[in-house]
């Protein structure tokens, strides 16, 4: 028996449409044919598998405690998931009786681990196949399964999806259980969630919240002239140019060589104002511009989220929709903009069934040019998926969504690009110069619209009057300057993020990047998360209380803001992220070892636990309250039969009481907790004979003392040197 496993039920379903019958279905499987030739079809429902958790290595790490850290697993081990306990079932009695086996996961890195491990779960010896399959129409997935190749060819794709899941497995786990922990000396009760991913991408919005929240507006000041030709043969027409910077005037100019002085900006406009000057440089061109590529899913929720608002979650779950259900485009969780070369052939196909599916598009379809071929077919840029297109499907499986429309519609503009002239842009520069100050005067439109006509437009433009085009002026033409003006104008800070800019930040990472070597090296394997991610993680913030939205932005939680403070640089900005994801495509290329990846992630991870002192324990910046003087919690005040009186807001917990008359002792508890440098729980000023000295609020059970200097540990005073 040849078993098939696809990644989920609807794959499954559309594999054996293209298998000969008769078919019978079961419960989680369809059989198709008869005999000894007969084919079974089964599939997982997402990852059947996940992570064991702490507990399943060691009864005692089921409770979070500091002296347990970091947890390190000598034997990974995967558990079934519950919800689909009975598929695994399922899939554990066909593999028993197969004599090969087809692999049929998704075409990307989380699909070959996902089919991979449920292999790996039951121990199978038999010979697996792969199937890659990006378009669930019947002939797309009838040419792709006449087409297997051996399953041990992907074996460093699945090396990479491994070493990635157990990377978020020791990150995440050690890190959450380290600052969750931390925080909950100070009384906190919420965990505080650490990711690979999730935290730098954070990191990200507080970063900008913080710039916004900080920003300073300062006046900046614009020169302009009026410039009329001399010669009386030239055009004649006067243009407006703009002062350019000059480095003499360095000392008045901020870092993106704007003004600040309007005394400088005066006293250029007068110099030149009514004087001769000559045209030092002209330049005319009609440049042509080549379509854009077809849409990856990135590409695709950015322009989304820009036109029509939409979230990348509910991009990507729209067009999944798309290519489940409806089957009207490729595999949407792509990380690719070009197409195989033999995909040209399926041109007027693809045109026709846009026509029907999209009237309004009907009249582009008809102008499509399909003898047309762009730089978006081409092999070499193809791997396991291409770009997001529309399929050959004539007609939805019924009646579709605004937003599957919206979205269909998008795909198909940008395929339908690739059929359609450049546009062409008639561009043009003039500079002047006047004594010894330069001014520029730029044209730019477009001369014929070629692809641009499907572009969609945010909003339309407001009805402008067309600026006048440049005289056409020849270098050495000499001109007269007829009248200036000065602009007065202030610096804008940048925009909360939305979601296609925060997702336009992930994919385009290297902008956030200060060394100038990584940023060099991230150019080439760019990106926080992977295409198939990035929406769930930005949604995963959003629900731990991180990130809330304020109309179309989105900002960061007091939550967010406190952790990215507590964190070290290396681990809420995007630097060491990105080299992972980096380090996993090299593993995928086969160029790194996996195994040396999790072992320099795990010396990363000592590291931040055994020589890191959590932020929120040692900020001096803190707000000073009461603490217990017994866990060093905040204490609040109650009630009781002799009075108010401050208790530990740990009750019953602990039972820690002070009289309101302490409320500043001596005893170092007003101040913010500083961590024992042994054990990490709070640390309490005590007096002894030989004076005061600080002792661990675990004594007995930690012994750990540290010298008073004018009322402070000597440990702060060593960290803060």
């Amino acid at each position: 028996m040849q078993l098939y496993i696809a990644e989920k039920p609807s794959l499954g379903r559309a594999i054996a449409a293209a298998l000969p019958g008769p078919y019978h279905k079961g419960q989680g499987w369809i059989r198709c044919g008869q005999g000894e030739s007969a084919t079974v079809v089964s599939w997982c429902i997402g990852h059947l598998l996940e992570p064991a958790e702490p507990a399943n290595y060691n009864p005692a790490w089921k409770k979070w405690r500091r002296e347990d850290l970091p947890l390190f697993p000598e034997q990974w081990e995967t558990s079934p998931k519950d919800g689909v306990r009975q598929q695994l079932k399922v899939l554990e009695s066909l593999v028993e009786k197969a004599q090969t086996i087809v692999h049929a996961g998704d075409p990307d890195r989380e699909g070959q681990l996902l089919v991979d491990e449920v292999l790996r779960y039951f121990g199978t010896n038999v010979p697996v196949q792969r199937v890659l399959i990006n378009d669930l129409t019947p002939a797309a997935v009838a040419k792709a399964i006449q087409s297997p190749r051996d399953n041990r060819e992907f074996r460093r794709l699945s090396h990479s999806a491994l070493a990635r899941q157990r990377a978020d497995w020791l990150y995440g786990i050690n890190l959450t259980r380290f600052y969750t922990l931390s925080y909950q000396q100070q009384g906190e009760k919420e965990v505080y969630s650490v990711g690979r991913v999730q935290t730098p991408v954070l990191g990200l919005v507080v970063e900008r919240d913080n710039t916004i929240e900080n920003f300073e507006p300062k006046p900046y000041f614009r020169v302009e002239a009026v410039f009329t030709a001399q010669d009386e043969d030239a055009d004649q027409s006067p243009f407006k140019a703009t002062w350019l910077p000059d480095e003499s005037l360095g000392d008045h100019l901020d870092d993106d060589n704007r003004l600040l002085d309007r005394a400088v900006a005066e006293q250029i406009a007068s110099s030149v104002q009514g004087r001769p000057g000559s045209i030092t440089e002209a330049r005319f061109r009609d440049r042509p511009e080549a379509p854009p590529l077809p849409l990856s899913l990135s590409a695709l929720q950015i322009e989304a989220g820009r036109l029509f608002r939409m979230g990348a979650k509910a991009v990507l779950d729209t067009a999944q929709a798309l290519y489940e259900r409806h089957q009207l485009i490729t595999y949407p969780r792509s990380d690719c903009r070009h197409l195989p070369e033999g995909h040209y052939e399926q041109r007027e196909k693809v045109v026709r069934a846009i026509g029907r599916v999209q009237p309004d598009l009907a009249d582009a379809c008809d102008q499509a040019n399909l003898n047309r071929r762009t730089a978006a077919w081409n092999d070499k840029n193809v791997d396991a998926h291409h770009a997001i297109i529309p399929t050959s499907r004539p007609s939805p499986n019924g009646k579709l969504t605004p937003a599957e429309e919206n979205i269909y519609g998008l795909i198909s503009r940008y395929y339908l690009m690739q059929f359609a002239e450049d546009a062409v842009h008639r561009e043009g520069k003039l500079t002047v110069k006047v004594g010894e100050h330069r001014f520029r005067a730029t044209e730019t439109a477009i001369l014929t619209p070629g692809w641009k006509f499907l572009e969609l437009k945010l909003r339309e433009s407001r009805s402008e009057a067309p600026k006048a085009p440049l005289p056409r002026l020849a270098t050495g033409d000499p001109v007269l300057c007829n009248d200036t003006s000065i602009a007065e104008r202030k610096t804008q800070p940048p925009q909360h993020f939305t979601d296609a800019t925060l997702l336009s930040a992930m994919t385009n990472i290297a902008r956030f990047v200060t060394d100038t070597e990584l940023r060099k090296t991230l150019r080439e394997t760019d990106g926080l998360g992977t295409e198939a991610t990035r929406a769930a993680i930005i949604d995963t913030l959003f629900k731990r209380n991180y990130l809330y939205r304020e109309s179309r932005f989105i900002r960061a939680t007091d939550k967010g803001k406190a952790l990215i403070e507590a964190l070290p640089d290396s681990v809420s900005k995007p630097d060491r992220t990105a080299v992972w994801e980096a380090t996993l495509e090299s593993i995928r290329q086969g160029e790194a070892d996996p195994r040396a990846f999790l072992d320099t992630l795990k010396d990363e991870i000592r590291g931040f636990i055994d020589h890191l002192s959590p932020a929120p324990a040692d900020s001096t910046e803190a707000p000073q309250h009461v603490h217990c003087p017994k866990c060093r919690a905040p204490m609040t005040e109650r009630d009781g039969k002799f009075g108010r009186f401050f208790a530990c807001t740990r009750y019953p917990e602990c039972k820690g009481t002070r009289p309101l008359e302490d409320a500043t002792p001596q005893d170092g508890t007003s101040q913010a907790p500083i961590p024992c440098p042994h054990c990490f729980a709070p640390l309490v000023r005590r007096k002894g004979k030989k004076g005061w000295f600080w002792g661990c609020s675990s004594f007995p059970g930690c012994r750990h003392t540290v010298d008073d200097v004018d009322g402070q540990p000597a440990t702060r005073l060593r960290n803060s040197t």
